[in-house]
């Protein structure tokens, strides 16, 4: 117990994703804001830290599709899973979901004035996610595979223009935050993803698709906030002193 008092919600997820589903049941960010301890979430959103530990005692009982170790996974496979499976992801929904939007706001708007909010929050959320991603492969991502490299062949490196690895991910989690508060006015907006009563097909294809889009941002923010940014932090020191 006490130790799982003293780790960090995002620690305990990267650990077993599977208790992922609790924080999630209760709308705690455990991607954006892992940082916290659970006694501080609980405290945050009014919840009893007992109950929440004995819901996350549960969610480690049970069986999960997804069990797949990713604290085992070298730094170079996992940037390599992020950006073919996330990033490809977004690039290929970002543009479906835009489309499906701006027909939501032509034939909805009027009595769903909403809808021209969220779709201006996820045209922004789109613009800043490609850049965001296009710099984790520019930039941040090589550096992390050419440290690994260096490790495998007991070679050294020099100090990159960035200074430290620690600067590029400052600002990627910065944007992270950003990009997560950013979907959170999305889902209050549209109430939890649940459409109105006189919704069309469309519409509940739609809030799905964004309600997806949400899940696999929070998958994607969890990996590299709390697995690869801070083993590629470690994994620095054994180079940059």
């Amino acid at each position: 117990m006490e130790k799982t008092l003293d780790k960090t919600i995002g620690e305990m997820v990267a650990k077993d994703y599977r208790i992922a589903q609790v924080f999630k049941n209760h709308n705690i960010d455990f991607c954006c804001k892992g940082n916290r301890s659970i006694e501080e979430v609980a405290e945050k959103h009014n919840l009893d830290t007992n109950k929440l530990l004995k819901e996350i005692d549960e969610a480690q009982r049970q069986a999960s599709t997804d069990n797949t170790d990713f604290q085992s996974w070298p730094l170079d496979l996992l940037a390599d899973y992020i950006e073919k499976k996330h990033h490809r992801y977004v690039e290929k929904q970002i543009p479906i979901l835009k489309q499906y939007l701006n027909k939501l706001c032509k034939v909805h708007g009027e009595r769903h004035p909403e809808l021209f909010e969220i779709d201006d929050h996820f045209n922004l959320s789109a613009g800043e996610l490609t850049m965001h991603m296009k710099k984790e492969e520019l930039l941040l991502f090589p550096w992390i595979r050419k440290m690994v490299k260096a490790e495998q062949l007991n070679g050294t490196l020099d100090r990159p223009h960035f200074g430290s690895v620690k600067n590029p991910i400052a600002a990627m989690m910065q944007e992270h935050e950003n990009e997560g508060d950013r979907f959170r006015l999305i889902q209050e907006l549209s109430n939890d993803y649940n459409p109105p009563k006189d919704a069309c097909s469309t519409y509940r294809v739609t809030f799905s698709l964004l309600k997806e889009f949400e899940e696999d941002l929070h998958r994607h923010i969890h990996l590299e906030n709390n697995i690869l940014f801070p083993k590629a932090e470690l994994l620095e020191h054994k180079f940059i002193s």
